[in-house]
């Protein structure tokens, strides 16, 4: 009898066990260590796919000084990254780079960079699923008048690139970024990336044309890129498409700068460019409107590219530049056929009268009549400019004067 009220005891404590409620998951807010964070109660969310759960604070607010070390270090920990007045250090880069999928980063009031004379980039940003956002007023100042002096990243001072973009399924609102050193965002290994209403203002630049190499957009090795509504203000390239497929730069102003550009294409890793879009845009007070460089004696291809709803004012050189003869330079050598541009459309170009007398309307230099094929032109006027005396193998369709 005692036996089997053991063995009734034993069972009874089993089922006890079994019938006990299993703990919750819970998760301490994530406490950065920094002057003025700010840390709101953590947001636990299921992510079926990975079957984990992601413990994260809602939002994470950093400011001051010690800002950005506090944010690089607790980015992984914030499901929203508030950055607002940060101080970014000389010779640092705010890094950004290590976001867990669909993080939401808010700049506000103004972010700045101490100077040094280094490579950068002053802030990098990478991840999947990422929402970059520049609240109302919102200001990335570089610093960049401390740097210009005439030269760029062609000597002189070192300079350091601005924002490097490594992004995938996702987008940029309504940043407002001025005075960089050089080259301002730089599109790399991006795929599924919108960009919309974008400002780059490096007009400061313009006094005593100190400001130079501060090129827009630099896009390379990326896909399914779309810019919309970004004002450009600069000394070199508005946007520069390396290399890259199904591109669109689209509603954009730009000013000041080189215009337009596909290439230069030829001498690196990837050379290939195919679908690029620049549709209902803007481009004044610039040296070109439209470029598009092939360098000569490399390989590639540069492949349907449209022109298309264009305005241009106050062109200082080519109002049309198409070339297979770019070497470090415009119309440098004879052009060669090694990178065909095939497929080109330019289409409701306006341009009457907007070219200096002392520049060109269309400039074309190809290597061979195949290498520049395809080609589908209509409803272009550009007109101010002098004739030029030495295109080549220019399509039927098109025109150099």
């Amino acid at each position: 009898m005692a036996i089997q009220s053991l063995l009734l005891g034993v069972v009874a404590l089993a089922g006890s066990a079994i019938a006990a409620p299993a703990a919750a998951i819970t998760t301490a807010t994530p406490t950065p260590t920094l002057t003025n964070a700010q840390v709101h109660a953590p947001a636990i969310t299921a992510d079926v796919a990975a079957g984990v759960v992601d413990k994260r604070a809602a939002a994470c607010t950093f400011s001051g000084s010690n800002g950005y070390a506090s944010a690089s270090k607790s980015q992984a920990a914030c499901a929203t990254i508030v950055l607002k007045n940060v101080a970014v250090p000389s010779g640092t880069t705010l890094d950004l780079s290590k976001l867990k999928k669909n993080t939401h980063v808010i700049f506000e009031g103004t972010t700045t960079w101490g100077y040094k004379e280094w490579a950068g980039p002053l802030l990098q940003i990478k991840g999947t699923g990422i929402t970059v956002t520049g609240a109302s007023g919102a200001v990335l100042d570089a610093g960049g008048s401390k740097y210009w002096d005439t030269k760029g990243s062609n000597g002189g001072k070192k300079k350091p690139k601005f924002f490097a973009a490594r992004l995938k399924s996702s987008s940029i609102n309504n940043l407002h970024i001025k005075n960089t050193p050089v080259q301002a965002v730089s599109i790399n290994s991006c795929d599924d990336l919108t960009i919309t209403g974008m400002t780059i203002d490096n007009s400061a630049g313009d006094s005593g044309n100190r400001g130079h190499n501060t090129d827009g957009f630099d896009i390379g090795r990326s896909n399914n890129i779309i810019i919309d509504g970004a004002k450009v203000y600069n000394q070199d390239d508005c946007v520069a498409v390396n290399s890259g497929t199904h591109i669109t730069f689209k509603n954009g102003l730009c000013s000041g700068g080189h215009g337009l550009s596909i290439g230069s294409v030829g001498g690196r890793d990837d050379n290939v460019v195919d679908t690029v879009t620049f549709s209902n845009n803007q481009v004044t007070k610039s040296t070109n409107a439209i470029r598009v460089k092939a360098t000569m004696n490399t390989t590639g291809k540069i492949n349907k590219v449209t022109y298309s709803d264009l305005t241009m004012s106050n062109i200082s050189k080519y109002g049309i530049l198409i070339e297979q003869n770019y070497k470090g330079g415009d119309l440098k050598g004879k052009a060669t056929s090694g990178l065909p541009i095939t497929g080109l459309t330019l289409s409701n170009i306006k341009g009457k009268g907007a070219v200096s007398s002392s520049g060109h309307n269309s400039v074309i230099t190809c290597g061979s009549s195949s290498s520049c094929s395809g080609w589908k032109w209509s409803g272009v006027n550009v007109t101010g400019g002098k004739k030029y005396g030495s295109c080549t193998n220019v399509p039927g369709v098109a025109f150099c004067t």
